[in-house]
C-alpha cells in the first residue's frame, strides 16, 4: 500500500471515529433524558434511576475513549498536513501559481 493510500484509510478511520462519537453522543443524551424522566415518575424505584444513570455512565466512559483516540490521531494527521504543505512550498514557486491561476481566469472569461 502506498503512502498516500495509508494516509487515505487513515483519514476515513478518524472520519469514522467522528461519526461514532456523534451517534454515542446523542445515544447518551436519550439515556440521560430517559433516567430524568424515570426519575420523574412517582412510582419508579430509586434502584431504576440509578441503573438509568449507570448505563449512561458506561456508555460516557466509552465516549471518553474515542475523544482520546480522536486526539492521538489528530495529531498524526496534523503533522502529516504540516510537512506536506512545507514540502509543497519548498517545490512550488509563486510564479508558476500566479500564471496558473491568470490561465484558469482567462478560460473562465
Amino acid at each position: 500500500m502506498g503512502n498516500r493510500k495509508v494516509i487515505e484509510v487513515y483519514h476515513n478511520d478518524v472520519n469514522s471515529l467522528v461519526d461514532n462519537l456523534s451517534k454515542l453522543v446523542n445515544s447518551y443524551r436519550l439515556l440521560i433524558g430517559g433516567a430524568s424522566e424515570i426519575n420523574q415518575i412517582t412510582l419508579a424505584k430509586k434502584s431504576e434511576v440509578k441503573a438509568a444513570l449507570k448505563r449512561a455512565d458506561k456508555l460516557g466512559d466509552v465516549i471518553d475513549d474515542i475523544i482520546d483516540a480522536i486526539d492521538d490521531s489528530l495529531g498524526v494527521y496534523l503533522a502529516y498536513m504540516n510537512n506536506k504543505s512545507e514540502s509543497i512550498k519548498g517545490k512550488v514557486e509563486t510564479e508558476y501559481i500566479e500564471t496558473e491561476i491568470d490561465e484558469e481566469l482567462k478560460l473562465q472569461e
